[in-house]
């Protein structure tokens, strides 16, 4: 039933009820809470952006998304983990912006957090990766999407996409294998 409601909220949102909105939000804050803390467990601690604030800022990507044909809950979720992945690499593009000197005064390199930059770096290189396996499949690159970034199942991912467990863990693997050979390619040039 949950699922049915949720479903039919999207699809009242996305023509335009502002009050399926309001009712959406709390229906789905937990999953999108629960999804942001799993994604930011994976980054580094030194990273500024909490679960809380990764969720505010989807809410408000996802706001500026007009004209939505939402299919499911599903679809929604799929949308959102997009949505932060994004987030998550607009924030690593901006603190390397700032460790280059945008508008930051110079520090000594004791106060240079190696670490942080190097992860923020690997982000980076890890969504130019994504980027060119979209344009190849995009399937595999939205179950590494769901998978990494939001931190879903293999039978999560699957009802997400609409397509078998055995599919997404025939594509992760696969995925995975040619993110690792193009992340290879990449650091030894």
């Amino acid at each position: 039933m949950k699922s049915a409601h949720i479903t039919r909220l999207l699809q009242d949102w996305g023509a335009g009820d502002e009050d399926a909105l309001n009712t959406l939000i709390p229906l789905v804050h937990r999953e999108l809470q629960r999804l942001a803390r799993l994604r930011l467990a994976g980054e580094d601690p030194a990273h500024t952006l909490q679960a809380t604030d990764l969720v505010n800022e989807a809410y408000l990507r996802l706001l500026d998304i007009k004209e939505v044909d939402w299919q499911d809950r599903n679809h929604f979720f799929a949308v959102a983990a997009t949505v932060m992945r994004r987030i998550l690499v607009d924030a690593s593009r901006h603190r390397g912006a700032q460790k280059r000197g945008d508008g930051v005064r110079p520090v000594s390199l004791e106060e240079v957090e190696i670490h942080a930059a190097a992860a923020a770096h690997e982000l980076l290189e890890l969504d130019e990766a994504l980027r060119k396996l979209e344009a190849m499949d995009a399937r595999k690159a939205k179950i590494v999407e769901l998978r990494f970034f939001m931190g879903l199942s293999i039978d999560e991912a699957a009802l997400a996409l609409s397509v078998s467990p055995e599919t997404v863990k025939r594509d992760w693997r696969l995925a995975k294998a040619w993110l690792w050979q193009e992340l290879s390619n990449d650091r030894s040039k």
